[in-house]
């Protein structure tokens, strides 16, 4: 199943391109004679190398598979929040950066997504987002402000999800080619900027200033694009009958959408409240 956020774009074997995303499967809307939405053949036969026994992927099954994500993601939070010792704090804000980076490459790039790795990737998520979001309660004297961001996150998602099918937004090749390649080149500034910091080389992107806010409010934003993107290859993914295994791959890109969201939705609220 093709992944719309950028870094899962090429993670699956059953990609050839939009309204098409799977071999053999029916043109975007159409529907299977048979009732698979795809081709007319069972799923096992529309995606090479699945089992015979497999069945289509529902929405349901992304549902499960993301909550369960999240819920890891929001166990390690916690943890990382009340038990990391303070002078481990910076080397595991920093590994839980680089290791969710690595994964979350190693998983865009696999051709069968694997639950483990997806899991593993959900805790390094964590443990970057409670340090993160610790350090963030402190500078603005209020811990509250990380329900806020929460909350801010959550009904972002849900009004992007709302507007989209309510509004029968398209996503045509065209937005989906720009909001790639600007998704894409944010995060190789921000992967830049990761490694300079390491040099002792402040640019301000991560920073709680003008710059940081700008970058912020950039990310927020095409980080709604992305659930757009998503929501498309959910629901392409379902109608058009992909193995069920693949909504692990779904519950992936969502996580790695909603994440980022959260983190940018976060620093904006930090920024225009001010350090205490």
């Amino acid at each position: 199943m093709q992944s719309s956020n950028p870094v899962l774009n090429r993670s699956s074997a059953f990609a050839p391109g939009h309204g098409q995303a799977y071999p053999g499967a029916a043109p975007y809307g159409q529907q299977s004679p048979l009732g698979y939405g795809g081709s007319g053949m069972p799923p096992q036969q529309q995606y090479p190398g699945a089992p015979a026994s497999s069945r289509p992927m529902t929405l349901d099954d992304v549902i499960v598979k993301t909550a369960i994500t999240l819920a890891v993601v929001v166990a390690a939070a916690a943890l990382a929040w009340w038990r990391v010792p303070v002078e481990f704090v910076k080397p595991a804000f920093l590994a839980g950066a680089l290791v969710g980076f690595a994964l979350a490459m190693v998983l865009s790039f696999s051709r069968k997504v694997n639950p483990a790795l997806v899991m593993l990737y959900a805790v390094a998520e964590g443990v970057f987002l409670g340090i993160g979001s610790k350090f963030i309660a402190a500078w603005v004297g209020d811990s509250a402000i990380i329900v806020q961001a929460i909350l801010a996150t959550m009904v972002t998602a849900g009004l992007t999800l709302a507007t989209y099918k309510y509004f029968a937004i398209k996503v045509t090749p065209k937005f989906t080619k720009m909001v790639i390649i600007g998704t894409m080149g944010f995060a190789g500034v921000l992967l830049v900027n990761l490694v300079l910091s390491l040099f002792g080389i402040s640019t301000g992107i991560s920073g709680m200033g003008p710059m940081g806010l700008l970058f912020a409010a950039l990310g927020a934003g095409l980080a709604v694009f992305n659930l757009i993107l998503d929501f498309d290859m959910i629901e392409q993914g379902v109608r058009q009958g992909a193995p069920q295994n693949e909504a692990w791959r779904a519950a992936f890109g969502l996580t790695v959408t909603l994440v980022w969201l959260y983190w940018n939705i976060l620093r904006i609220l930090a920024i225009l409240r001010g350090g205490d």
